[in-house]
């Protein structure tokens, strides 16, 4: 057995003859309480009933046991964990710079680029660069920065509010909630 493996303490719950207890309180196989009783009795009531004797409480005193099928409870629980998984949503956070001195038509494209963002469900972060003297004028990324908030009011809010950062002012926009999010509309149409 290599290091790793004797230093991690099992996540796993002791079955049968690894639970070194003189008496568990018992759970029967319908959830209906058995009582205290010591762990050889236990573990031949596991036998007869073709199951395992599982610690569930392991802290309580005496040990919580329960008879069950451990196979199939490991089975169903990963199948939880992994739909669990599938239904977690990923948060993507999609970045979009920006210039105090940017021309209407490029200004157009910029906010196009954050509209379909917000369409798909993603956040965005809108950066003004600031360089030399710029940086003396933060008023006008800030009002830049209002106005695009303003003109994609219908589909997304500020989540973070304008702040100066160094050379940059940054502002987070997020959609709102009832724009799904790309994973719910890819479930869907597979």
């Amino acid at each position: 057995m290599n290091r790793l493996q004797e230093d991690s303490i099992s996540v796993e719950p002791r079955i049968n003859d690894r639970i070194r207890v003189p008496e568990v309180r018992l759970v029967g196989s319908e959830g209906e309480q058995v009582g205290i009783v010591p762990i050889g009795e236990a573990l031949r009531m596991a036998q007869e009933a073709d199951l395992d004797l599982v610690e569930v409480a392991p802290d309580a005193r005496p040990p919580v046991c329960k008879l069950m099928d451990y196979g199939k409870f490991k089975y169903e629980s990963a199948q939880k964990a992994r739909e669990a998984r599938r239904n977690q949503v990923l948060t993507v956070i999609k970045e979009m710079k920006l210039r105090p001195k940017i021309d209407s038509h490029d200004y157009e494209t910029k906010k196009g680029h954050v509209v379909r963002f917000l369409k798909a469900g993603d956040k965005v972060k809108v950066t003004i660069m600031f360089r030399g003297r710029e940086q003396s004028r933060p008023e006008l990324g800030y009002r830049l920065l209002q106005r695009l908030a303003n003109d994609v009011a219908e589909l997304g809010v500020i989540e973070s509010a304008p702040k100066q950062d160094g050379r940059n002012m940054i502002m987070v926009l997020a959609p709102h909630k009832q724009v799904r999010p790309r994973q719910a509309q890819a479930a869907e149409a597979s």
